[in-house]
């Protein structure tokens, strides 16, 4: 059934954080990104394939990623894109940050049982 979706100023915050995530171990075209992101959060984080695109890109001139065009025999050629060392170091701390503000939140919501 999945989970209710996320606001877009949440999904628009994160969205560094789950491309740079999700091509830590290997790279990864735009669409695939797309896709797990939807599948990894069972429906309640999506984006189109084309909004993406501009984080990507953005990620791309900051040198935290790097993309290259690979070509198919039978498929369309694709942009897949690559984590940088200073994209490891950015998702090392991206991952703190978020891993901080959680563990805030849970002390003034108390999402844990006590």
């Amino acid at each position: 059934m999945g989970n209710p979706p996320i606001s877009k100023e949440l999904r628009k915050g994160s969205a560094d954080l789950l491309v740079l995530a999700l091509i830590e171990d290997r790279p990864r075209h735009g669409y695939e990104i797309a896709r797990l992101i939807g599948e990894r959060s069972d429906g309640a984080i999506n984006y189109h394939v084309a909004s993406l695109y501009p984080t990507l890109y953005r990620l791309d001139n900051l040198g935290l990623i790097e993309g290259r065009w690979v070509e198919k025999v039978g498929q369309r050629r694709r942009r897949y894109y690559r984590l940088t060392p200073a994209g490891r170091r950015m998702l090392t701390k991206e991952r703190s940050v978020w891993q901080q503000f959680f563990l805030a939140l849970d002390r003034v919501a108390g999402f844990q049982a006590r």
